[in-house]
């Protein structure tokens, strides 16, 4: 018929190949964008300096009396460790492939080998040890007993007790000084403390100080240390050439947690009960600035090279970033419920910054790169009611 053009039975073929063409590839360039977009989130909470064949894992203390192991790269937990009593504190050593801490309902010390995540070691120490500390090349360890009295020094090497000591009434916790000559022990019972050779833990010199001293601050030159009570408003200040008490310094409310200035210069006190934090110069002994940070700020950690104070708030379900040298208290940063302690990665510029949140069992994973702002990136289950923390590269 005139005017009617005739449709090649062909075209219709053609038309569906080229819708079929065009679906693939609208489909291919999705895909290609799926793959972009993991590429850049792993890269987004991948740590720069991790190469191929390190690994970054956190270990957390959980209410079963076991530690898990978190692969901080996969985001995910990778091992339940039991560890056959309560987690009373956890350390990664400083130079080993290793993790230890203490229990106290067991009276030992423990040692996990972190490539294995395996038990290597359990060691007798006495009643009732609560903390541990390493000498600074790692060659031993320092483990109060409080319910015996006693330190004893254990051989990181041999894993063998080598020394024991007498100690006041209820060692609660040991401090090492830096250059590894001093070593501190808190007797809570009988509110001293105990300076002994690290060498040989012959008793040097007993300070009294505030009651129930439990935590000790030591100056980068070991000249002084300063001591904190969570039961008392007060820190006392003691001079370890001369082994004696210098001053007990009044407080805004009864503290939790002292930080000290990798310089020495500053002690930053928090306190959930004052709500906020006191900056004492370590120079004067004066109490300087207080700073008000939220409900109940209880943890902090100090990222040394650009000053910035990471805190916990148990009420509010956070952590609050200060800026140290201007006294400035930026936004919150949500980090589950209940965060308690807090520990950075372990690079030279720290990218990650890891919170137990006690109350929803998780381990809360922020990012704190300086081009862009500070944020959560995930929460990882880890087990109910965590409570200690350590991370270690290997």
């Amino acid at each position: 018929m005139a005017g009617t053009s005739a449709i090649h039975p062909t075209s219709g073929v053609a038309l569906s190949e080229m819708k079929r063409a065009s679906k693939f590839r609208v489909i291919s360039l999705f895909a290609l964008l799926l793959v972009a977009a993991l590429i850049v989130i792993a890269r987004e909470h991948r740590p720069s300096f991790l190469r191929p064949g390190l690994r970054l894992y956190a270990y957390v203390s959980t209410s079963d009396n076991a530690v898990s192991v978190v692969d901080l790269v996969k985001l995910a937990t990778v091992a339940h460790v039991p560890i056959g009593g309560t987690v009373s504190a956890m350390r990664e050593h400083p130079t080993r492939a290793e993790v230890w801490g203490v229990s106290a309902s067991g009276g030992f010390a423990w040692v996990m080998d972190v490539r294995t995540s395996q038990i290597a070691a359990r060691i007798p120490v006495g009643a009732l040890p609560y903390s541990l500390d390493f000498s600074p090349d790692g060659a031993n360890a320092f483990v109060p007993a409080s319910g015996n009295d006693t330190i004893s020094v254990i051989d990181c090497n041999t894993r063998q007790v080598t020394l024991h000591a007498a100690t006041g009434k209820q060692p609660v916790a040991a401090r090492v000084s830096s250059d590894g000559n001093l070593v501190l022990v808190l007797n809570k019972k009988d509110a001293t403390v105990g300076i002994y050779d690290a060498s040989t833990l012959q008793l040097r010199a007993t300070a009294k100080v505030i009651p129930d001293p439990e935590d000790a601050a030591i100056l980068p030159d070991n000249s002084v240390a300063f001591i904190l009570s969570r039961t008392q408003k007060r820190l006392s200040v003691v001079d370890l050439r001369k082994g004696r008490l210098v001053t007990n310094l009044e407080l805004a409310g009864i503290p939790s947690q002292m930080i000290l200035k990798p310089d020495g210069g500053e002690l930053y006190v928090l306190s959930p009960e004052s709500h906020g934090l006191q900056a004492i110069n370590t120079w004067t002994n004066e109490v300087g600035d207080y700073l008000v940070l939220g409900s109940t700020p209880t943890r902090g950690a100090l990222l040394a090279d650009t000053g910035e104070l990471y805190v916990s708030d148990a009420a509010a379900g956070s952590v609050t970033p200060v800026d140290i040298s201007y006294r400035r208290v930026n936004r919150p940063i949500p980090a589950g419920q209940t965060p308690g302690a807090l520990r950075f990665d372990p690079a030279d510029k720290a990218r990650l910054l890891l919170v137990v949140s006690q109350a929803s069992g998780d381990l809360s994973v922020i990012r704190i790169t300086a081009d862009r702002t500070s944020g959560l990136l995930t929460l990882i289950p880890v087990g109910d009611q965590p409570r200690e923390l350590a991370v270690k590269l290997f």
